[in-house]
């Protein structure tokens, strides 16, 4: 069963909207000035600010580990027929024009969907402590790394309300790149817990991760689907959406 979004039963943990810390071991801190592209590196007591974008190593160093959890991963090796298609009619439709947003990245880049146009755009909403997109992790850079660049894009949206340092652990465990977007909402969540789903998550429709959007260079959703899919599948959807 694919891991249900929730936006409720977390406890509450106040945060300031300025800074956020990774606490790395006993030596380490990392404070992400939000919103600035800058961050302050604290090792053995020498601090120095850095670009945001730095902080990706000292992140990945926090203890980040999957969820170990039967049946997980086995869905991506298999033959894209091995999925029947499936209406998911809690999600947006496909034919309907992709809603715009302006997110911030884990280093503080602001990225606008509809600054892909011309290009089709692998849309993930997911969350660092779910298994299952633990499990697409490495196969969806697979799948965005064999495509040509000058025509498809992946966008992470974390869909929990994490912070920079948890996306940054995350992406700095499996060797992910592309674009790894903040969608905080009410409740800041991490990979130790469940927070509160953001309002971009809200907009399309999410109540499971993963769940996929591919967005044509038009705009327009070519396909979605929510748990975990066959690498041949989404391959497929990203080309035929390409072709459109």
């Amino acid at each position: 069963m694919s891991q249900r979004a929730e936006s409720t039963g977390v406890k509450r943990i106040s945060k300031s909207r300025a800074l956020r810390f990774a606490v790395i071991g006993t030596a380490s801190l990392v404070v992400v000035i939000a919103g600035a592209g800058l961050a302050i590196s604290i090792v053995n007591g020498s601090s120095k600010v850095v670009a945001a974008s730095e902080t990706a190593q000292p992140a990945g160093a926090i203890d980040f580990q999957p969820t170990a959890e039967p049946d997980v991963g086995r869905v991506e090796g298999l033959p894209a027929s091995a999925v029947k298609p499936t209406d998911y009619p809690g999600l947006l439709a496909v034919g309907s024009e992709a809603p715009d947003f302006v997110l911030s990245s884990a280093t503080g880049q602001k990225v606008t969907l509809s600054g892909f146009r011309g290009k089709t755009v692998l849309l993930e909403f997911f969350a660092t402590w779910c298994p299952h997109c633990q499990a697409e992790a490495p196969h969806l850079k697979s799948i965005i790394g064999s495509l040509p660049q000058s025509k498809f894009e992946m966008l992470q949206v974390n869909a929990d309300s994490e912070d920079a340092a948890s996306m940054l652990a995350f992406d700095r465990y499996y060797g992910i790149t592309t674009p790894a977007l903040l969608d905080p909402g009410t409740t800041p969540g991490s990979f130790y817990h469940q927070g509160a789903t953001g309002p971009v998550a809200l907009r399309y429709k999410i109540a499971l991760y993963p769940t996929f959007y591919i967005i044509d260079p038009k705009g327009r959703i070519a396909w979605r689907a929510d748990h975990e899919q066959p690498d041949a599948l989404v391959l497929e959807k990203l080309r035929d959406a390409a072709g459109r």
